[in-house]
């Protein structure tokens, strides 16, 4: 499906509100040009859960057809953003990793309960939001999701196909002379 109407994004960035931003930018950009077609190519670590949901809502309300495909490793909040894509693909030699929230405390941060109470109901949020996108997008059951959230999983592509996570393990990413646009 090579034609004007379609664009490849390679999105190789943690995921935070700036690499976000930029691929919300960029993909508001092609609507305007009319692209029908958005073909993300991923390869992220993860990062901030927030921007990661803003980005997997944000691509699925847009009035185009999204399709992600993993081409090395798509971890934590970056497996929430690859599943927006209504098909999802990835290379042979790929890895899909799945874990619990992490908080990210500065040096000599002092925390009370009331406070230590409130960064853990906001993780479970967090996870709970993170495996209702996987359960959606795999059928697989909520509670099971969650538990392989919490212990941390690590997929190959052939496991990650068997999960629900990937539709097809394919090696092309496009085909000569397409459009392919990096967000850096």
């Amino acid at each position: 499906m090579m034609n004007n109407d379609t664009v490849y994004i390679k999105f190789s960035q943690w995921v935070d509100f700036n690499s976000i931003e930029k691929m919300t930018h960029l993909v508001l950009e092609q609507l305007e040009n009319g692209v029908k077609h958005f073909i993300l190519l991923m390869s992220s670590p993860g990062g901030n859960v927030h921007a990661g949901i803003s980005g997997y809502n944000f691509l699925n309300g847009i009035p185009a057809e999204v399709v992600t495909h993993n081409y090395g490793s798509v971890g934590s909040i970056a497996v929430v953003l690859f599943c927006a894509g209504v098909k999802r693909f990835s290379v042979p030699h790929a890895t899909f990793i799945l874990h619990g929230v992490v908080l990210d405390m500065k040096a000599h941060l002092k925390l009370n309960e009331k406070d230590l109470e409130e960064q853990l109901s906001n993780m479970k949020a967090d996870r709970e939001i993170m495996s209702r996108v996987l359960s959606d997008t795999t059928g697989r059951d909520h509670t099971q999701v969650e538990l392989d959230i919490l212990k941390g999983i690590v997929l190959n592509s052939e496991q990650a196909l068997e999960y629900g996570i990937v539709h097809e393990v394919k090696t092309e990413l496009f085909k000569k002379g397409a459009k392919v646009l990096e967000i850096t």
